[in-house]
């Protein structure tokens, strides 16, 4: 089976196709020469997972999946949510995203947070979500390399190393997108 996963971050697309099985091929938004940014207006992670999907599905006529990906600290009311990769600004910054997060937080206890990914899968002209939580904790500090967004100062829950220190293998079995993607891929193989 060929899906395309509509994203244009490779750092998705990397952890994702580590994921699937050999019997799906991924193809990328670069694969079906889509240069489009598509544009994230929902104010639901459910919302934009829909708009990017119905777009491939709508203008490529493929079969597809589109994710979306929030992080939601207790201590600021869900922030930055929906809002999570442009929640410092329109240049969607990790950098900056992380440096505000952590301002906003040096004066609270509670650094209790999740991660959620909400999945839209078109295919076969219906549509079906799939969801995931990674419940953990804001760092005060920045540590490790790895991952991308927020993994620097993201704990979960039962470790005490952030994403962004784990083996790609381990946060691939423990994260919000590990997670949902399991539950799609737990789909595809039961109409496949």
């Amino acid at each position: 089976m060929k899906i395309v996963f509509a994203t244009n971050n490779l750092n998705k697309l990397k952890e994702v196709q580590l994921l699937v099985p050999k019997t799906i091929t991924l193809l990328s938004l670069k694969d079906i020469n889509c240069t489009e940014d598509i544009e994230e207006t929902a104010n639901t992670l459910e919302g934009n997972a829909k708009i990017k999907a119905d777009y491939i599905s709508n203008t490529y006529n493929l079969p597809c999946f589109a994710d979306d990906t929030g992080l939601l600290v207790t201590a600021l009311n869900g922030e930055p949510g929906v809002y999570s990769a442009r929640y410092a600004g329109a240049q969607k910054s990790s950098e900056d995203n992380m440096n505000l997060l952590l301002q906003k937080l040096s004066n609270k206890t509670d650094r209790t947070a999740h991660f959620k990914t909400i999945i839209a899968l078109n295919l076969n002209n219906t549509q079906t979500f799939f969801s995931g939580i990674a419940e953990g904790e804001i760092t005060k500090e920045k540590h490790g390399e790895k991952g991308f967004g927020y993994d620097p100062i993201f704990k979960p829950n039962g470790y005490n190393k952030t994403f962004a220190q784990l083996p790609l293998d381990t946060k691939n079995k423990i994260s919000h997108r590990g997670k949902a993607i399991q539950l799609l891929i737990n789909h595809l193989n039961t109409i496949a």
